[in-house]
């Protein structure tokens, strides 16, 4: 009876030193890009690096750890309110804002498993789930399209998350491709102007054309 109580602040310090480096990755992919080295979310965090490896054995780990925490922490509330809501088409388009802006936000951290499907679909399957059930919830409702698939919504979903690319991180510039989405995939096109245009980073427009 002695040993569990011994163990509670391990637990406590280690699900602790678990967050601190968590956050730091965050501020540290933000701040110097995917290429950060491990030792420097170490060093950011107050923790040695046998602490960091000892939680994240790599880095992919890491970012893992990260992305599922912001989408825990952004994305499945607003799933879930999506489910015990009424419109499921409204519904599917807030977890989708909720996703793309996750993305928007922590840019670095996709670029660093960039390709790494394997990743990206440990992270989303519960979201591809919860994504079905309001998908065939909405075309029962008669307002999203009968001849979309669960496929369709992540590739498109894909789609937005690879446009991040193109916009400065942070920013609300999505909210202009997943209005377009949201036009494709309804009934009937909402009666509402389209987001405001933003350029891409870097370019301009004659070298766009």
């Amino acid at each position: 009876m002695e040993q569990p109580s011994e163990r509670k602040p391990l637990r406590a310090d280690a699900a602790r030193n678990v967050d601190k480096i968590i956050t730091a990755a965050r501020q540290c992919f933000r701040e110097h890009g995917p290429e950060v080295p491990l030792q420097t979310i170490a060093a950011t965090a107050g923790v040695g690096p046998a602490t960091l490896f000892r939680n994240f054995s790599d880095k992919e780990q890491l970012v893992l750890a990260a992305l599922s925490r912001q989408l825990r922490l952004h994305v499945d509330p607003v799933a879930e309110a999506a489910l015990d809501g009424m419109d499921a088409a409204e519904g599917l388009i807030n977890v989708i804002d909720a996703v793309v802006k996750v993305a928007s936000d922590d840019a670095n951290l996709l670029d660093a498993v960039a390709g790494r499907r394997g990743l990206l679909v440990g992270i989303t399957g519960g979201l591809i789930g919860s994504m079905n059930v309001l998908l065939e919830r909405g075309q029962g409702q008669g307002s999203l399209r009968r001849d979309i698939t669960i496929e369709d919504m992540v590739r498109l979903v894909a789609m937005l998350i690879g446009a991040v690319d193109t916009m400065e991180p942070g920013s609300e510039a999505w909210k202009r491709p997943v209005a377009l989405i949201e036009d494709a995939i309804r009934t009937e096109r909402p009666s509402r102007p389209l987001p405001e245009q933003s350029g891409i980073p870097g370019m301009t427009f004659s070298e766009a054309v």
